[in-house]
């Protein structure tokens, strides 16, 4: 980025939204964090909010109070939860959670923001979504709302590309975070299993995420939107098993 720009990322506190925020502040940009909890660390150009994303009125009044004190530029849509189970387990209202959290919180954010990205004729936004949107075990609900990600996010790059705003959707793989380990114990046999069966032979980092999703967030990527960028280490093309 060519000047100051203040990116709003959703669960900034930890995993992959810290990593960009950490990455961010590091090259003299501003950043407001929002989560369920506020990072543990500070710095001159961290400012930070608690919310809970899964809560719709809470989240419309947390949007109208960050967008009143800050111009965002970028929004960065990282918050998630898996809420894992196979079918003959899952739970419809699960669908309802996730559906407010990966879909429904970006869409108050982003209507938030959008007036004061379009009076300035910039505005990057970047989903986090998952590479289980093509499918995997245990997903129900988490890959239904992540493929629907990448719908919405298609719609609205035609809707905001006029206005000098790019969407676009970063679809990680398997990541080494806590989501990760909640699922598959950490330095587990199973996890090393995991990295033996991704093609570049590792599993991914908070690090190679962040990579991507600030390559979206340049100015200089203004002729990029619509797009989904899987960060997974070939697993979109190779599958992964467990």
């Amino acid at each position: 980025m060519s000047q100051a720009r203040t990116t709003l990322i959703t669960g900034g506190n930890s995993g992959i939204g810290e990593a960009l925020a950490k990455k961010l502040v590091g090259e003299g940009q501003r950043v407001v964090s929002v989560g369920l909890e506020k990072p543990d660390w500070t710095h001159d150009l961290l400012t930070a909010y608690r919310a809970d994303l899964t809560d719709m009125a809470e989240t419309r009044a947390v949007a109208e109070e960050i967008c009143r004190d800050h111009a965002v530029d970028g929004l960065v849509h990282n918050a998630g939860i898996i809420l894992p189970n196979l079918l003959a387990d899952a739970k419809p209202e699960d669908i309802l959670t996730l559906a407010q959290l990966h879909l429904g919180a970006p869409m108050l954010l982003t209507q938030a923001a959008m007036e004061g990205m379009r009076s300035r004729r910039f505005g990057r936004i970047v989903f986090v979504s998952s590479r289980a949107a093509m499918g995997a075990a245990t997903r129900s609900a988490y890959s239904a709302t992540k493929a629907g990600v990448h719908g919405m996010a298609r719609t609205w790059a035609l809707e905001l590309a006029s206005s000098g705003i790019t969407v676009n959707v970063v679809a990680p793989g398997p990541i080494l975070t806590d989501n990760f380990w909640g699922i598959v114990p950490k330095d587990s046999e199973q996890q090393e299993k995991m990295a033996r069966n991704v093609p570049v032979g590792r599993l991914g980092s908070r690090e190679d995420v962040a990579h991507a999703i600030r390559f979206f967030l340049d100015e200089r990527s203004d002729f990029v939107t619509g797009q989904v960028l899987y960060v997974c280490g070939g697993t979109s093309l190779a599958g992964l098993s467990p």
